[in-house]
């Protein structure tokens, strides 16, 4: 799906206006300096029962960790410094960067040393491809072996796949009849006034965007009927019915907050965007207990689990680091004291 950006979530009722200001001067002083500068996390845990491995692997490691600017990443970066902690590191936290770029780079120079990073953005973004692997565990593979050249390991991905999709409103969604994009595509050639679209800027222009999705389909929407708006915005839009149809990430738990209804990428045109550990090599090397210590996390992402999380920082306004760490908690991969 793009180069994975999501702009900050728009604030919503009962978000507390603190955490909204956090991620604003977060993306102030990166665009400023282009790294945050890292913070050393003090959680007091240890190994859960199901931490899948013995003792402390880790102690003595000094570790940073990073990821992207929004939610979802920021969750995810602060799940993996935790479990890290949990094993006996040392963590320095330096996520939260703007863009997929700077993150990348800070794993791939070894400022980082660790990330969950999306195979479709690996696979397009990073190493250049323009069509994406259908497969998702061949999609995996291909990105694990062509990017270790560039001393990035990829640790086994995740069930969890933030792709694009369509979605609309319950009172669109029975009054157009559609259930895939198939149908969007039909409903706009048979009456194009029907296909209106609010989308992120971004969307509007990528080939794995709005126009290579038109293309794959078939679809006529008159560009009087794109409606371009930054990422929160789209979907309060889409709920309140201004565009017809709204450009989504299937793991946002706004989808299942504002009753949003996800059509069918039935001709699998979008990429597949399960999230994996992205590691630097050397780092890998000189503490291997890094793969053991993430595996059962990993394993136990998937969708269901990403919008219920996500929704908890982008609804309910709680704290990204809190919703990581009581995740764990609950999951039996850490516990504290």
């Amino acid at each position: 799906m793009r180069d994975h950006p999501r702009p900050a979530p728009l604030r919503r009722p009962g978000r507390r206006p603190g955490a909204r200001f956090s991620i604003v001067l977060l993306a102030t002083l990166l665009s400023a300096c282009g790294l945050v500068s890292g913070s050393a996390m003090s959680d007091d845990v240890r190994p859960g029962p199901k931490a899948g491995y013995q003792g402390r692997p880790l102690t003595g490691a000094q570790l940073t960790v990073t990821s992207k600017e929004f939610t979802e990443q920021i969750v995810l970066g602060q799940m993996m410094g935790i479990v890290f902690e949990a094993a006996g590191a040392k963590v320095i936290d330096k996520t939260s960067i703007q863009g997929s770029i700077g993150a990348r780079e800070a794993v791939k120079s070894g400022t980082a040393d660790a990330a969950y990073e999306y195979t479709g953005t690996g696979w397009i973004t990073y190493l250049g491809h323009t069509k994406p692997i259908v497969d998702p565990h061949e999609q995996w593979k291909a990105v694990r072996d062509e990017d270790r050249k560039n001393g990035i390991v990829w640790l086994p991905a995740s069930k969890l796949n933030n792709t694009y999709a369509l979605a609309l409103n319950s009172a669109n969604f029975k009054k157009l009849g559609v259930r895939d994009l198939s149908d969007v595509a039909a409903l706009s050639r048979k009456k194009p006034s029907a296909v209106t679209m609010c989308v992120e800027n971004e969307f509007a222009t990528r080939n794995d965007g709005l126009p290579g999705m038109a293309r794959a389909y078939g679809m006529k929407v008159p560009s009087a009927n794109v409606r371009k708006m930054t990422g929160g915005v789209v979907y309060t839009e889409t709920e309140n019915g201004t565009c017809a149809f709204g450009e989504v990430f299937t793991t946002d738990g706004r989808i299942k907050a504002m009753h949003l209804h996800v059509l069918a990428d039935d001709k699998h045109f979008f990429p597949n965007y399960n999230v994996a550990p992205e590691i630097n090599a050397k780092a890998l090397k000189k503490y291997p207990a890094i793969a053991e210590v993430l595996a059962p996390v990993t394993k136990a992402l998937n969708n269901t689990v990403a919008q219920e999380l996500n929704r908890k920082v982008d609804v309910d306004g709680e704290d990204p680091h809190e919703v990581a760490k009581n995740w764990l908690i609950q999951e039996g991969f850490i516990k504290e004291g």
